[in-house]
């Protein structure tokens, strides 16, 4: 199965707190506070990120950390990459730190990278911003039509049926 790490999660979850407060200097109890993560937690979270260009930090009264750059400007890749290193499936891709012991004879080795970069990819494509703004990454077209009953819009493209279905569940 293919996961991502708990401390993954944990950065992605700071770096979407930081986010929503959109360039302002967040200490780590506020960040901790924000995402209900203890707080050395955080503090570890954010030295990692803090190494990879992801977060900037103020020293200070006023210290803390903010975003090195806009949330639309950070992918997924970037963070996955940043807390756990290159995308892997297998270790026979290339510059893997310790590769595999068959790749010589491997029929299969060649097509990995294939699907490592097709991972990479697609974790390319979602940016922080996409995740702290889900119409973003999941953009649904509403369409309003007035019900019968009780003048209200609802979006009808999950109700095929028209007005009349709507109606039912209101």
């Amino acid at each position: 199965m293919i996961r991502l790490n708990r401390m993954t999660d944990y950065a992605i979850v700071v770096l979407g707190a930081l986010a929503h407060k959109r360039g302002e200097t967040i200490a780590t109890a506020t960040l901790a506070e924000l995402t209900g993560l203890k707080q050395p937690t955080v503090a570890k979270v954010a030295k990692i990120l803090l190494a990879s260009d992801l977060l900037v930090t103020q020293r200070g009264v006023n210290g803390g950390y903010r975003l090195h750059r806009p949330a639309g400007s950070i992918s997924l890749v970037d963070i996955v990459e940043a807390m756990e290193g290159p995308i892997a499936v297998t270790d026979c891709v290339e510059g893997a730190a310790d590769p595999c012991a068959v790749t010589h004879c491997c029929f299969m080795a060649h097509s990995w990278n294939r699907v490592n970069l097709a991972i990479r990819d697609a974790l390319d494509a979602v940016t922080l911003e996409d995740l702290t703004d889900p119409a973003q990454l999941f953009p649904v077209r509403v369409t309003a039509d007035k019900t019968a009953n009780k003048g209200e819009y609802a979006d009808h493209d999950q109700f095929k049926g028209g007005a009349s279905d709507v109606a039912r569940l209101n």
